[in-house]
């Protein structure tokens, strides 16, 4: 029920006045929490983004040279590790405007943004037989296998929230268009910009799991029984085990 604006405020009945004033001090705190938060959190993350874009640039030279050198297991771990950092960085990138920017609309766009990253990105594709051969070709312990595939469960569980929970307005706001275009427009201005991150945290530390196995991985198939067996793997032969 709303305050009838042609009354003073202090004739209204009671209850009104105080959910009117409640509101009002809600809507007061969540304004001034953005402004402060806008201005903390770029100070916070300054030194993730640094941390993230030289990884980025170094994991991109790792990429190509394994490439070149034909090591396919290497190169295949060195992608996935890119791939997961691509979808961190551009995450990264408008994560504080989905928190605390002022235009309600842009926090609503970049919280879709982040939702469309989570929802397409195939781990199969990346992830999937390609990795497990790249393990087997290499004699990688069994060890570091099941830490990998532990890491990839907490990234998909992650991805697979997001996919139930958000489905809808992946389809109707960002992915594809609700041709309703009513129910577009609530779907848009009625988004949880909060728990879009919840989730996208939860991804985000998936994929760190992943990541901080992945130098084991490296180091498991860069030593030169790993080597030897990435390149037996080539002409057919079978790969030796390592012995851990």
């Amino acid at each position: 029920m709303m305050i009838d604006k042609r009354k003073k405020l202090l004739q209204q009945d009671p209850y009104l006045i105080k959910r009117y004033i409640r509101l009002r001090m809600q809507s007061k705190s969540r304004g001034l929490a953005r402004f402060v938060m806008r201005r903390v959190l770029p100070l916070k993350e300054r030194e993730r983004e640094r941390a993230i874009e030289n990884t980025l640039t170094e994991f991109a030279k790792q990429t190509a040279k394994s490439r070149n050198l034909g090591f396919e297991s290497s190169s295949t771990l060195f992608n996935i590790g890119l791939f997961f950092l691509i979808a961190d960085r551009d995450i990264q990138s408008v994560k504080i405007d989905a928190l605390t920017h002022p235009d309600p609309w842009k926090r609503s766009l970049c919280a879709r943004m982040i939702l469309l990253t989570i929802h397409e990105l195939d781990l199969d594709k990346v992830a999937g037989l390609k990795l497990r051969a790249a393990l087997e070709n290499s004699g990688v312990s069994e060890e570091a296998k099941r830490q990998s595939a532990q890491a990839l469960r907490a990234v998909r569980t992650a991805q697979q929230k997001a996919q139930k929970q958000f489905v809808s307005l992946r389809n109707s706001t960002i992915a594809h268009r609700d041709p309703d275009a009513l129910m577009q427009y609530r779907s848009i201005t009625q988004i949880n910009e909060l728990e879009v991150l919840r989730i996208a945290n939860e991804f985000y530390d998936g994929t760190h799991l992943f990541l901080d196995v992945l130098p084991r991985l490296i180091l498991e198939v860069g030593t030169l029984p790993g080597l030897l067996n990435q390149l037996r793997s080539r002409s057919g032969v079978k790969p030796k085990k390592q012995n851990v």
